[in-house]
């Protein structure tokens, strides 16, 4: 077996002792809450009959507590594609658990938000936050004590970090992850991305753009590009907990159904009064943590997951920074290329060899944890594909060489020896850049900026050809704590129209971007925020004014205004805008006053929760 890579043991190592401490205090409740806290045999009659009470045929059993009863926490609703399959899992999950002399009941439901329909809207002002409250509803769900294990449906963004991060206050128990597939290929990605930026130069029609929307959204399943929603099914399988190979099967199918039943079998399989107890607690750890980390970053995935990331982990009790990722990046290869960094998107990225291919290759150079707890058997077993043999579920080896090699490549042969996401530190605070679809001769931008408050505002002064010149377009208040960092999406195609133009560009913001960013370089998640924090000091980027230079380098990792520093000094921050009201954002003002800074995670309830443990 290939010796583990000398950088990622050692990035590992730092985080297992810089986490040891927490880490510790969090396994300790854990195996607290399996022995003495609530659970099935604990509770009175009374509380039992009401958990009971409706589960029809399934009453007996659930009754007696001799068999396992499994909660399913679902993110079901029927507006949003990728979730839109979930409405039958119920149903499948409880003849599935009967099967093997399990129930299910459905512990909950948790909110969904389709970044897809509030991109650039005030919708996406709640956006970040609703994953404290998929946490939340998760910790509510199985709080009942009526259940020994847990089956989690959710694909989208902040959903399946909200649901882990729920779900690891209840570690004890086994859980898996069930996703329900992207959707068919539509309309190719980069064609909808041709017509996005026509209609920004105004050479296409509302009708014609309409029509490129809607043939690439066009059925149940998750969006085809590789974005958050997709990035968080790579990581899911990279840290073991999935079923092998259920990422990217298309729901509707015969083989997702199966894919859904081995689930159901397992989580009865991995229970706490068997030989296999697999907690949850137990395989998420640090080495999980790092796995999903290098596969975001051989995969070329969405830069969400540096805040996702560390959020999860904090939940049980870990501590990853964008330091670690920064040096991660520099020692796994590029193994992807997956729209917005390639021209194809995640179904053909799947039908090249996938997840599988991916991981055979990382653990073979040595670049993965092989010995994580995963709750499909060992880390070996997620390089293979799930295929149907005489109606049947299989896995088979995924294929020793790329299907396509404009799509997947080996180690030896990678689109890049590097990740492609990077720490940017200097005067004006800590970012991350992803480099993975940005042209070389674009990694450092040196230009005089122009501030905006607002990303329509950047809209109306690129429609008034105020931005036709090379310039870093900063777009400040929008961290966390000012407005609940939402997405700046929308600026994707009119900052590509500048680029293409010849003008060298580049995005600023202490807010986030897609996990479908692309060409234009864009350093987000700028921390500390311009907004000021409970100390009352703000910012720098409160501190920048219209025409600094501005540089950001990823080859020297820098965020820097070249501003005297007497000047600096002597400045006077800028005054955050008012908070926006309207689409319910006034009930999200506690989530915003208590939100820590992004390299953390961006969570308020993280924060609260670290200061009473």
């Amino acid at each position: 077996m290939t010796d583990l890579n000398p950088v990622i043991a050692k990035v590992t190592d730092r985080i297992i002792e810089r986490s040891a401490p927490r880490r510790a205090a969090y396994l300790d409740l854990m195996d607290r809450q399996r022995d003495a806290g609530t659970n099935r045999g604990n509770l009175s009659c009374g509380n039992l009959a009401h958990g009971f009470a409706a589960s029809g045929e399934d009453k007996p059993a659930i009754r007696s507590g001799a068999e396992m009863n499994i909660g399913i926490v679902t993110s079901y609703n029927d507006m949003l594609s990728a979730h839109q399959p979930y409405g039958r899992y119920p149903e499948q999950i409880k003849l599935f658990a009967r099967e093997v002399g399990a129930t299910a009941q459905v512990a909950g439901g948790v909110p969904a938000m389709c970044d897809g329909v509030t991109q650039g809207q005030a919708g996406m002002d709640l956006s970040l936050f609703s994953r404290d409250n998929i946490a939340q509803g998760t910790v509510i769900a199985l709080s009942h004590a009526m259940f020994e294990s847990a089956l989690l449906l959710g694909i989208c963004d902040k959903i399946v970090p909200g649901l882990l991060i729920g779900a690891l206050r209840f570690g004890h128990l086994p859980q898996i992850l069930i996703p329900a597939g992207p959707m068919p290929s539509g309309l190719a990605n980069k064609e909808k991305q041709r017509v996005r930026q026509l209609y920004a130069e105004g050479k296409a029609t509302r009708d014609e753009l309409l029509e490129a929307e809607a043939a690439s959204y066009h059925g149940a399943g998750t969006c085809t590009f590789y974005g958050t929603a997709n990035s968080n099914q790579m990581m899911m399988e990279l840290m073991g907990l999935h079923i092998p190979g259920s990422a990217f099967t298309n729901p509707g199918t015969k083989l997702r159904q199966e894919l859904t039943r081995a689930a159901t079998h397992r989580v009865a399989q991995i229970g706490w009064d068997g030989d296999d107890y697999r907690p949850l607690a137990r395989c998420i750890d640090e080495k999980a943590i790092v796995n999903a980390a290098i596969g975001l970053l051989a995969t070329g995935g969405s830069t969400n997951h540096a805040i996702h990331l560390p959020a999860i982990a904090r939940a049980a009790g870990i501590i990853i920074d964008w330091q670690d990722f920064d040096e991660l990046s520099h020692a796994v290869p590029l193994l992807a290329r997956v729209y917005p960094n390639g021209a194809g998107d995640v179904n053909n990225f799947h039908a090249a060899g996938g997840i599988g291919y991916v991981v055979r290759e990382l653990l073979d150079a040595g670049l993965l944890h092989g010995d994580v707890l995963t709750v499909g058997g060992t880390m070996a077993d997620y390089a293979a594909e799930p295929v149907l043999v005489n109606d049947e579920l299989h896995w088979q080896a995924s294929p020793a060489t790329s299907r396509d090699d404009t799509m997947l490549r080996p180690v030896a042969a990678p689109f890049s020896p590097d990740g492609g996401m990077r720490l940017l530190a200097g005067n004006l605070g800590r970012a991350i850049i992803k480099t993975s679809a940005v042209a070389e001769d674009r990694w450092t931008i040196e230009a005089p900026c122009r501030i905006f408050d607002d990303q329509n505002q950047v809209l109306a002064a690129f429609k008034a050809g105020e931005l036709e010149r090379d310039v870093v377009v900063v777009v400040r208040f929008q961290g966390p704590r000012a407005n609940g960092m939402p997405e700046l999406h929308k600026l994707t195609p009119a900052l590509g129209v500048l680029q293409d133009k010849g003008f060298r560009v580049a995005l600023l913001t202490d807010g986030r971007m897609s996990g479908a960013s692309g060409k234009v370089p864009a350093v987000i998640h700028l921390s500390p925020e311009a907004l000021p924090g409970t100390d009352g000091v703000s910012g720098p980027l409160a501190y920048l004014q219209d025409g600094d230079v501005v540089r950001v380098c990823a080859v020297n990792g820098e965020a820097i205004a070249l501003v005297d520093e007497a000047e600096w000094a002597a400045r006077t921050p800028a005054v955050a805008p008012p908070p926006a009201l309207g689409v319910g954002r006034e009930l999200f003002a506690l989530f915003r006053h208590h939100a820590d800074e992004a390299e953390k995670g961006g969570s308020a309830v993280l924060a609260a929760m670290e200061s009473v443990i």
